[in-house]
């Protein structure tokens, strides 16, 4: 049942029954009867069909007015703003519009397929990126591509996400509702008087955190968003509780995503990376104004648009807790949600293997429900799709699944169950170690990790949530880089992100293959067909199934650092990163303590610092779905005669890349 808040949104006036006949939506006369001579939108079986022609289209550029000035040339900024729209828009048919907001159109391009925007001479667009162009136009939307502030045709300077990117996006909806002003090339006015005034956003990666973040400012007409693998703080992004995933990234972002001369955004390069604070790794003004779950920046309490989620719980990119703390925060504030979760990295749902047409479907019925207001029942599916192995998807009520929260506790013979040690107290070195060094050979004593491992399971486990470490120890240092890692001992056949291959079209679990699909109508310059993709999996006998570190001085506040006095003991607790994941019958499950893994925290020196592990005051806290980890699922422990050593090969995981 959706709240009377969101309920008022919709268009009930031209919402329509789900019919085997075709049925119109389109301006009515003043005696309330259908105006059958004007141009209308066509619903047939909950969707709008394909009415208008592509080719035909109204495609035009706009400058629209900005109250920022992001580049401090003492003029406001404008933001460069394509459209293409039926052209029966220009006869009266007022339609919805899809936002896309983005700051690759010009530089490193969109999707798998790198796909760029062009002009003609005279500045109008001939080529949109993605495919929701071809698809949506004749259907009855207009899409409405913005080029972020400081890129492609945008004046101003980029800020990696801070307030003058977002208030390009947000000037779009507020243009198409009348509230700020367009220019034509010639100067004069462009007025969205075709615009029914609702829409939407969508969009991947930094294109989908503008959705986000615009949603956070509660403006009036954006109706819905489709955040896909989509950044909710930045400083999340870059930062792992203090510990640094990445240096410079502001000032390597902004360079590379501008392509006007240097000079022009020098000194707010300089600011910006002043403000990321790379000496310390803490969490400042600068990052609260690109956080859009915490106030005072755009917030999760504003949200009034309905959100669609795509994420993957293997990205290592934009990590999953991006998504896991904006789903929950929806959740609380009692947002109308659905969400997409499969286990690739860094992908769309429309390369999901197997899953184009299914996810294309559900898009088209989520935006006709939410901007159309046809009735399509899409609202009483089942709220999450979820990814349960490499050609496994599963549907349930929402994310994570109901669990119970069991503790494991690490034991001086290097066990993991369900029992505090009575005593016992074990060390290891914060060292700058591969993360496949680290979950490898987990008998074997190491000086950069403890591991401690379970019995086998008898009976399958599930995890869905996030994991919670609980840590006592003393060191020997004012700081040291702490990281726990939750290990699955057990071969599988798994979706392999660890394989990188630009050269093969393959990477984040998936390759791109020969064959196209088409979705859409297609012109010469801008064409609706996408080569498909396929799974790439790996047989291994390791798997981390969630990981997290800490900067030990952020213990107690990620704003303002705290050195531990050496040799004082202190109980630590953090997260890890969240995860859905089936442990099956005969694996182990293992905890892995370390310092500093070299690629999750590619940027980190390690201190050096002695870590000495309280093991009857150390655990990590499970979400566990059912009662499927209790005594009774463990095998009794190994006569001595049959030790069991693990696995003493893993995958090197590859060094993150940045967002797009």
């Amino acid at each position: 049942m959706l709240s009377s808040r969101w309920r008022r949104g919709m268009v009930t006036a031209t919402a329509v029954t789900t019919s085997l006949a075709a049925l119109a939506i389109g301006p009515a006369l003043a005696d309330g009867t259908g105006a059958s001579d004007k141009p209308s939108i066509k619903v047939e079986d909950g969707r709008t069909q394909a009415a208008f022609s592509y080719r035909d289209a109204i495609r035009e550029h706009i400058m629209v007015q900005l109250t920022v000035d992001s580049d401090r040339d003492g003029k406001l900024d404008r933001a460069g703003v394509d459209v293409i729209r039926p052209k029966e828009t220009d006869q009266g048919l007022k339609v919805p519009s899809i936002i896309e907001s983005s700051p690759y159109n010009d530089t490193v391009g969109r999707g798998f397929e790198a796909e760029k925007k062009s002009w003609d001479a005279a500045g109008n667009p001939v080529t949109f990126p993605m495919h929701y162009d071809n698809y949506f136009v004749p259907r009855g939307y207009a899409i409405v591509q913005v080029d972020t502030t400081g890129t492609a045709t945008s004046d101003g300077c980029f800020t990696v996400g801070g307030d003058s990117d977002v208030a390009a996006s947000k000037a779009a909806v507020d243009w198409l509702n009348g509230r700020v002003k367009g220019y034509r090339a010639d100067g004069s006015e462009a007025k969205a008087d075709w615009s029914t005034g609702k829409s939407g956003m969508i969009g991947k990666s930094f294109d989908g955190t503008l959705a986000n973040a615009v949603a956070g400012t509660g403006v009036d007409g954006l109706e819905t968003i489709v955040p896909i693998s989509a950044v909710s703080s930045w400083y999340d992004i870059t930062r792992s509780n203090g510990a640094k995933h990445w240096e410079g990234f502001s000032q390597y972002l902004s360079t590379a995503l501008d392509t006007d001369p240097d000079a022009k955004c020098q000194a707010v390069r300089e600011d910006l990376a002043a403000g990321e604070d790379d000496a310390t790794g803490n969490y400042n003004a600068y990052w609260h104004e690109r956080n859009y779950v915490a106030k005072p920046a755009p917030e999760i309490g504003h949200v009034t648009a309905s959100v669609l989620a795509v994420h993957t719980l293997n990205d290592q990119n934009v990590r999953p807790n991006q998504f896991s703390r904006w789903w929950d925060g929806l959740k609380q504030q009692g947002v109308p949600r659905k969400l997409w979760l499969g286990q690739y990295g860094h992908t769309d749902a429309f390369d999901f293997p197997g899953r184009r047409d299914l996810w294309q479907d559900t898009l088209h019925q989520w935006l006709d429900y939410w901007l159309h207001g046809v009735k399509n029942g899409i609202m009483d599916e089942p709220r999450v799709d979820l990814q349960t192995g490499p050609t496994r998807w599963t549907t349930q009520s929402d994310w994570p699944a109901r669990t119970s929260s069991v503790p494991l506790y690490p034991g001086a013979n290097g066990s993991l169950g369900l029992r505090p040690a009575p005593s016992g107290a074990q060390s290891f070195t914060d060292l700058k170690v591969s993360e496949a060094d680290l979950i490898t050979d987990p008998t074997t004593t190491k000086p950069g990790r403890l591991a401690y491992v379970s019995q086998p399971l008898t009976s399958a486990a599930r995890l869905s949530g996030t994991p919670a470490v609980d840590i006592k120890l003393t060191l020997d240092k004012p700081t040291s880089n702490l990281t726990a890692m939750l290990v699955d001992y057990g071969e599988d056949e798994r979706i392999d992100v660890t394989r990188n291959e630009p050269q093969n079209d393959l990477h984040d679990g998936v390759q791109l293959v020969a064959e196209e699909s088409c979705h859409g109508e297609s012109t010469a310059e801008d064409d609706a067909c996408y080569r498909k993709v396929v799974n790439v999996t790996a047989r291994n006998a390791v798997h981390v199934i969630a990981r997290g570190s800490m900067d030990a001085q952020n213990h107690t506040s990620l704003s303002h650092p705290r050195p531990l006095t050496p040799g004082q003991s202190y109980q630590i607790r953090w997260q890890t990163l969240p995860n859905d994941y089936e442990i099956k019958p005969g694996h182990r499950i293992g905890l892995v303590l370390a310092g500093t893994p070299a690629e999750y925290l590619y940027f980190e020196t390690a201190t050096g610092a002695k870590a000495t592990v309280d093991l009857p005051g150390s655990k990590i806290s499970i979400p566990v779905v059912g009662s499927t980890l209790t005594g009774a699922n463990f095998a009794p422990a190994e006569r001595a005669s049959k030790p069991w050593r693990g696995p003493s090969t893993a995958p090197r995981p590859p060094r993150p890349t940045l967002p797009h």
